[in-house]
């Protein structure tokens, strides 16, 4: 299956974006070491990742913090030796003895905004090897880039093109045709 990853690094005069490839890059530290090689001055490195038509990531590096993941369908990118890389043991909650629930994207927040009853929400779905289907991770974190996590997560759902979010996303940060050239 076929793949597309692509670095953006934030610059004085606004996003530096280039392909990437990931055939070095085992682990999350991995990939968050060539975002921040890839850094000017520690500013914001976004890392996009896209597994043809079946799921997409961004991983956000702001200098040496903790990388923040947001993964499209996490039961997709399990089945991909990509998707690996950003479905740590700490966001699949396997290495604490956090509740399923917890690991979910919260959206709780916008839908008591909307009116909605929190208590709504059922339970996550998991595929059979206990991997939550659906979206994973922080959705806020292109919140400062004009891209909100209800936008992210409606870009999230079944039917929706991940390399149509991904140019979605790259609009809003004012690289859109950019980011094409370089597909």
């Amino acid at each position: 299956m076929a793949y597309f990853a692509a670095l953006l690094a934030r610059t004085e005069d606004g996003w530096d974006v280039s392909e990437t490839e990931l055939d070095d890059v085992e682990t999350l530290a991995d990939l968050a070491d060539l975002a921040r090689e890839a850094a000017e001055d520690e500013e914001t490195v976004l890392v996009f990742i896209e597994q043809e038509d079946a799921w997409f990531a961004v991983v956000r590096v702001d200098g040496e913090e903790d990388p923040r993941i947001f993964v499209s369908d996490a039961a997709a990118a399990s089945r991909s030796a990509y998707g690996e890389i950003v479905l740590t043991d700490e966001l699949l909650g396997r290495d604490s003895d956090s509740d399923l629930d917890d690991l979910v994207v919260d959206l709780d927040e916008d839908a008591s905004a909307d009116g909605e009853d929190e208590d709504d929400d059922e339970d996550a779905a998991v595929d059979p090897d206990g991997v939550p289907t659906g979206p994973l991770g922080d959705a806020g974190l292109l919140i400062e880039f004009g891209v909100g996590a209800k936008e992210l997560m409606d870009m999230s759902v079944e039917g929706s093109v991940p390399g149509d979010a991904l140019t979605e996303i790259a609009d809003a940060l004012g690289v859109g045709d950019v980011l094409e050239a370089v597909r």
